[in-house]
């Protein structure tokens, strides 16, 4: 999830302590390792087939002298990343067309890649030109559905009074609010009435509003998944809010740990877990749920829920102890993040507080395009579209995953058959910022996943497929392989 646009640079985080092993239960399924590859004729990869124009990253706003040289070893994410050896200037690299694959020598480190992650650390990342985009959490918008939109939004202004073209109930729309209501009880098990449900410009303004409400009602900390997303973590602490990590293993977040943090709160994607993948087992939610029962408060991002490619979605946590779960979700994975649409269902003792967060926030959500959704949703256009998407984005995956098994032997793929990325960890003593980095300089564009750590680990990359038809994808995957073996 990206930061809002101006949200302040997140305070540098409070050094925990590594949590000792915990329970885990049998029969997980565990993360998947790559098999050695056949024989390969000897040859150089050849450049994606979108090359992609201009220069390399825009240089972030500020300049920042790079830290010394340290070991190789991985670093949490919020830490400042190691520069490549040799002397460096501490102003950004001069802009310059990305390499070609065969270069002589990787680019050395630049921005966003050569600093802490700041708020705009993934506009920048955004901005930078590639040829073959690897970034998580987009789905194909080339496919947008532009005729079936078109087709609601002409029906929805031939029938529209004058009325709805005033200012709007700060709620949502009411045939929106009954539209989520019936799509969360027939996708997602969980069974809500119109009147509870607030409509948000997506997740991101969800977890705005909730950091004001829990402030106000003395929580002081939210504790986050480790791994875990960095722009919801880069959210909650705009917000004023400390970020304690909970591991993640196979099984998702360990309970045990969570409970030795104190927090009263935990930000959760359970359904699918950013960014390693991982759903949250049986075992492992029952833990969570006695967790919330003794008065702990869920904050639960149904985070790619609908996007599960070889058996139906696991239900929400909300659908299991309504009384404990803020549950968050958004149409920015189904149909396009620019709708900024998304929707916050929370328990009774924070919802007049949240309504009136919403309403000194912006008085609403634009009605007119909560009206074109619904009656998408409404017309069964928007499930229509979910079975195409899964469609092509289970072979999107698998073509990734084919070529990681080719391209990155050794590497180990996580997490389950669902969503729109996948992880990727790898052997190798390289930083996994420095990975990311010379990748970009040859165009290719990919997340390291030390981003999304406060704990040590293991270096790896978060790799987006759903947007990427599979040739490219190939072509891409074969460029990160040379890459790392040139940098190993």
């Amino acid at each position: 999830m990206r930061p809002a646009p101006g949200a302040q640079p997140p305070q540098a985080p409070v050094p925990h302590a590594p949590y000792p092993p915990g329970p885990t239960a049998p029969h997980a399924p565990g993360p998947q390792a790559l098999p050695a590859p056949a024989p390969q004729a000897s040859h150089t990869p050849g450049p994606p087939t979108r090359p992609a124009p201009g220069a390399q990253p825009p240089r972030a706003p500020g300049r920042q002298t790079p830290a010394p040289p340290g070991p190789q070893t991985p670093h949490a994410a919020g830490s400042p990343t190691r520069p490549a050896p040799g002397p460096q200037s501490p102003h950004p690299p001069h802009p310059q067309s990305p390499a070609r694959p065969g270069s002589p020598s990787p680019a050395p480190v630049g921005p966003p890649f050569s600093r802490v992650p700041g708020a705009d650390v993934f506009d920048v990342l955004r901005d930078a030109p590639a040829g073959v985009d690897f970034t998580p959490g987009r789905p194909d918008l080339s496919t947008f559905p532009r005729t079936a939109w078109l087709r609601a939004e002409r029906a929805v202004l031939a029938g529209l009074s004058a009325e709805h073209l005033g200012y709007g109930d700060p709620r949502g729309a009411p045939a929106l609010r009954r539209a989520v209501a019936d799509w969360l009880a027939r996708m997602r098990g969980v069974r809500v009435e119109p009147d509870e449900v607030l409509i948000v410009a997506g997740t991101a303004q969800a977890l705005t509003l909730l950091h004001q409400v829990l402030r106000a009602d003395g929580v002081d900390a939210v504790a986050v998944e480790d791994p875990g997303s960095l722009g919801g973590r880069q959210h909650l602490r705009n917000g004023g809010l400390d970020t304690p990590p909970v591991p993640v293993d196979d099984h998702g977040v360990r309970v045990d740990a969570l409970r030795a943090t104190g927090a009263p709160a935990v930000l959760l994607t359970p359904a699918h877990q950013f960014p390693t993948g991982v759903v949250t087992s049986g075992e492992r939610r029952r833990e969570l749920l006695g967790w919330a029962r003794d008065g702990g408060l869920i904050l639960e991002d149904d985070y790619d829920a609908e996007h599960r490619y070889d058996r139906p979605p696991v239900p929400a946590l909300r659908a299991l102890l309504a009384d404990r779960v803020c549950y968050m979700g958004s149409v920015s994975k189904l149909l396009a993040p620019a709708l900024r649409i998304g929707w916050l269902v929370a328990p009774p003792r924070y919802r007049a507080a949240l309504v009136d967060a919403k309403r000194y926030n912006d008085l609403g959500n634009p009605v007119l395009p909560q009206l074109v959704l619904a009656r998408l949703m409404e017309s069964g256009g928007l499930e229509r579209r979910l079975r195409l998407m899964r469609r092509r984005h289970r072979d999107r995956r698998d073509a990734m995953i084919a070529a990681l098994a080719e391209h990155l032997p050794g590497g180990t793929v996580h997490g389950a058959a669902a969503g729109l990325h996948l992880t990727v960890t790898y052997p190798a003593d390289v930083p996994d910022t420095e990975v990311a980095a010379a990748a970009l300089a040859r165009g290719v564009k990919c997340q390291p996943l030390s981003w999304h750590r406060q704990l040590p680990g293991p270096p790896g990359l978060v790799l987006g497929y759903a947007a990427t038809a599979p040739g490219v994808i190939a072509e891409g995957v074969a460029l990160l392989g040379s890459t790392l073996r040139e940098l190993s």
